[in-house]
């Protein structure tokens, strides 16, 4: 029988354990040592051993790994109510405190949470989810903790943080926040301040002459930067002290040891809050990364939470560990879904339009295909897989191209591609009812085959990709004027950070490997404001690498499903014999 009980100190728990086989029982300092070591059997007082269940073990596993025995018990954290409560539910006997009880209610019932007045400030309405949000941020804050409001695209993440930075700078003075953005949507969070929170003193901090702006600090409420400023300023940006250090589209970090992720955990900020649709696009490391920068160890180090979560859950598609990672990290992020919410947002139709190359593009495609796949299977036999990953991609990527159009791989090809004729048939028939459409597209020379193919008809467009400057000017000439339906689009660079409800058409050109990107890239028009029905179409080649890598997720994707995430890492988990099918 295990006994659990949790005793609260100011800002941790302590944990402490008691286990009886029988009549006998085991000391703290050996059951620690046995789960150390992977071991199931225990030693007992009376020199006899015992045997541990499994489920024990991996459970205290984990716990033993985000914390340090001391005094006969585990400390923990107070981000470590999850896992808290994981043993608690796992136990014989359980005995707990006020303050924790408190706070588990707290965290599992919105109804616990405490309910906030809007700041007098704000202009404009929090719908009831955008409420609980802001109620739910200011409990974060007052529990000392960060986290990550998840909710869709288009549901207003933007003015629940606003809302909150208002009520924040109405409390008193004190120091600036700081916005990390990607440089896209740095014009539309002015544009936000503007609206909903107009007494907050913004500063964007760009541009060649923002050293000149440093001098202004002091005398602002809220500093929106992006990631690339954050990156080359961080000596200086590291050096303030910040009220709110906000990711947003914190996924941006998901790499924990790029050089944004190393920036942001630099910041000198007493709270911590990210904003992202999509927090896990490919893997776990990137949730790690993300609460690395919120809420330091939660997860542990990044090699224990590789060991304790991501490759039982990854690997080997373990529930309860997956259970477990949901437990702990539940409490600190807060994810709604449109369907859920807002009920009053029109339908989104999505259909998949398949394509026949014609007979050119075909004879390009078997020629590249056949190519790469004697190649690529030596590579495999000689070097292995893992370092054959390069050239996978490299094939993949050419394939995608010859599928998208030739003329991307080979600049003297003069036949056709059936899914561009496919493409601007249906092209045609959008803008002559009157729509206006959004096409996406991963390869910028594809949009550029499309962009020339509008200027010989006359075809009035708006362009964005990831050189293209003055993009506010450009969305609002899309978004006003009823003259221009097009606007062509980088994936990349215009998938996440625009508000473009004039379209009620989007065309996916080519598929990404991740769902979640074409997903982000949709809710650029179905989101808060679209007032008609959106119809969003992905194109696909018929028997192509495309075909086959849509099947290939669709297998994949249940890896990690249940951990708020929304892709399951394409290449990491690629076998040879799926590298077969996709160049077979």
């Amino acid at each position: 029988r295990i006994g659990v009980r949790v005793s609260s100190g100011i800002d941790w728990f302590d944990l402490s354990v008691d286990i009886k086989f029988g009549g006998s029982g085991a000391s703290f300092q050996s059951f620690v040592n046995a789960i150390r070591q992977n071991e199931q059997f225990v030693k007992l007082d009376d020199g006899t051993f015992g045997v541990m269940p499994d489920a024990w073990v991996r459970k205290f596993r984990r716990a033993i790994s985000l914390s340090e025995p001391e005094d006969g018990a585990l400390k923990l954290s107070r981000t470590h109510i999850g896992l808290l409560n994981d043993l608690a539910e796992g136990a014989d006997e359980f005995e707990s405190d006020e303050r924790f009880d408190e706070l588990k209610s707290r965290l599992e019932s919105f109804t616990s949470i405490k309910k906030k007045k809007l700041p007098l400030a704000f202009l404009g309405e929090l719908r009831p989810y955008q409420k609980s949000g802001y109620d739910w941020l200011h409990f974060l804050r007052e529990f000392g903790v960060g986290g990550i409001l998840a909710d869709d695209m288009g549901l207003g993440k933007t003015v629940q943080a606003l809302a909150l930075l208002q009520s924040i700078h109405e409390d008193g003075k004190q120091p600036p926040s700081l916005i990390v953005v990607p440089t896209s949507p740095l014009f539309n969070w002015q544009k936000e301040i503007e609206r909903f929170t107009p007494k907050l003193r913004y500063l964007i901090y760009a541009g060649n002459d923002r050293r000149l702006l440093r001098g202004s600090f002091d005398n602002t409420d809220v500093i929106v930067t992006s990631y690339g400023i954050l990156r080359r300023d961080i000596d200086f940006l590291k050096s303030r002290e910040f009220t709110y250090a906000i990711l947003d589209e914190s996924q941006n970090i998901k790499n924990p040891v790029s050089v944004n992720a190393q920036a942001v955990r630099a910041l000198n900020a007493r709270h911590r809050l990210a904003l992202s649709g999509t927090p896990v696009e490919n893997s776990l490391n990137e949730l790690w990364s993300q609460f690395a920068f919120l809420n330091p160890g939660m997860l542990g180090s990044e090699r224990t939470f590789a060991e304790n979560f991501a490759k039982p859950i990854q690997r080997l598609a373990d529930e309860q560990t997956s259970q477990a990672l949901r437990q702990l990290i539940f409490p600190f992020i807060l994810r709604r879904t449109k369907e859920l919410v807002a009920t009053e947002l029109p339908p989104k139709v999505e259909s998949t339009v398949y394509c026949d190359m014609d007979a050119d593009q075909k004879r390009a495609y078997d020629l590249w295909r056949q190519y790469y796949r004697e190649s690529i299977l030596k590579s495999i036999e000689t070097e292995g897989l893992q370092r054959s990953k390069i050239k996978v991609l490299e094939g993949l990527m050419r394939l995608r191209q010859v599928c998208c159009h030739p003329k991307l791989v080979d600049a003297e090809y003069r036949g056709s591609a059936g899914k561009f004729e496919a493409f601007i048939e249906m092209l045609g028939d959008v803008l002559a009812e009157g729509h206006k459409v959004l096409v996406f597209s991963q390869f910028v020379k594809m949009l550029h085959v499309i962009r020339d193919h509008c200027d010989e008809r006359k075809i009035s467009y708006e362009y964005l990709d990831g050189a293209t400057t003055q993009r506010r000017q450009r969305v609002e000439r899309f978004q006003s004027d009823e003259s221009v339906k097009l606007f062509l689009i980088s994936l990349k660079a215009g998938g996440t950070g625009l508000n473009l409800t004039a379209a009620d058409y989007v065309i996916h050109y080519d598929p990404w490997w991740n769902p979640a990107v074409e997903m982000q890239a949709t809710d650029r028009t179905h989101r808060i404001g679209q007032k008609k029905q959106v119809f969003s179409y992905k194109l696909i080649t018929r028997e192509s690498v495309e075909e086959k890598v849509l099947a290939l997720q669709e297998r994949k994707q249940a890896l990690v499903k249940n951990i708020i995430t929304t892709d399951s890492g394409f290449m990491k988990s690629l076998t040879k014999e799926d590298v077969e099918a996709l160049f077979g």
